[in-house]
């Protein structure tokens, strides 16, 4: 690549601006003649001052140097087609940036309004498919190798396809999983879940009944049990999952926050503040002084509503 292209450049960028070279060193903090020898070839602009040349002219560094390239309305537009060449994150993240300081200082035009809702529309068709990819990958792993962590990466993939507006997709792969393996408790809790995000509690509880007994030690069943039974105002029987679910041993106190977000909801402050007093008491044990803190808070908060009351 010979010389000129760089020197022609500069002058190209600028004239497609509309901007003069006073008014180019007045922005960059130099004076006309130094703009005026760059352009001529005389001198180059310090190495330093390239990235904040380009982002006036509305291009990237290694556009100087090409013969085909044109100047974009901004350097935001610029860094929008850098994204929609590599779809990288990092390329997202840059182009995000400028567009940030367009709407700081209230300069988006309608093109750079719709382009920077499509760089998140791109990224989160990426992000979606990621998402997808790493859930897959989660629950293909064998379930004993960590059964807690199993059951989550299950349930944040069920509530993924929710988000997706692809609910009756998951329900249908659930119902048949838990065809092709009646015996396997996950896929039945599996299932549940599917069915409660689904707002289907009556088809739910049915299984949950018939699965109760044969489960008794997958503590996830009672507690999703325990949802389904508070979604039809059965509260006792919510109760009764949820302890039954603290009987075989919750990961995270999940037995005692459900009964105090119930009895929240039901009006039973005090029994609220008691479960939220048992939780601090539980973090606090394990180190967990922040969440300990916070349930305390939770605590005194629903005493302050019996107060009220």
């Amino acid at each position: 690549m010979t010389d000129h292209v760089f020197f022609d450049n500069l002058k190209k960028y600028r004239l497609a601006k509309h901007m003069t070279q006073e008014r180019v060193a007045e922005q960059l903090g130099v004076n006309a003649q130094t703009v005026s020898r760059w352009e001529c070839g005389t001198t180059l602009p310090d190495v330093l001052i390239l990235p904040e040349l380009a982002r006036l002219y509305g291009v990237t560094v290694d556009d100087f140097y090409k013969k085909t390239s044109f100047g974009y309305e901004n350097y935001a537009q610029r860094l929008c087609s850098v994204y929609e060449n590599s779809h990288d994150p990092v390329d997202f993240m840059r182009c995000r940036e400028e567009f940030l300081k367009l709407i700081k200082d209230n300069k988006m035009t309608i093109a750079d309004k719709w382009q920077y809702g499509w760089i998140h529309m791109s990224m989160m068709n990426f992000c979606r498919d990621v998402a997808l990819e790493w859930y897959q990958k989660a629950v293909d792993d064998p379930p004993q190798e960590d059964p807690n962590e199993y059951a989550i990466a299950c349930m944040q993939r069920i509530w993924m396809y929710f988000l997706l507006k692809r609910g009756d997709e998951i329900v249908a792969e659930c119902k048949e999983k838990v065809k092709n393996a009646p015996d396997d408790s996950i896929q039945t809790d599996n299932l549940l879940i599917a069915l409660i995000y689904a707002e289907r509690p009556e088809e739910a509880y049915e299984i949950f009944l018939s699965a109760k007994d044969r489960f008794r030690d997958n503590w996830h069943l009672f507690i999703h049990g325990g949802d389904i039974c508070k979604k039809l105002g059965r509260f006792d029987e919510a109760i009764s999952c949820y302890e039954t679910a603290g009987e075989i041993g919750t990961y995270f106190c999940d037995d005692l926050d459900c009964l105090a977000q119930l009895y929240k909801e039901t009006g039973e402050n005090e029994k609220a503040s008691a479960c939220y007093l048992k939780m601090a008491a539980i973090y606090n044990a394990r180190g967990y002084d922040v969440e300990a803190d916070m349930m305390k808070r939770l605590a005194k908060e629903a005493s302050e509503q019996v107060q009220a009351e």
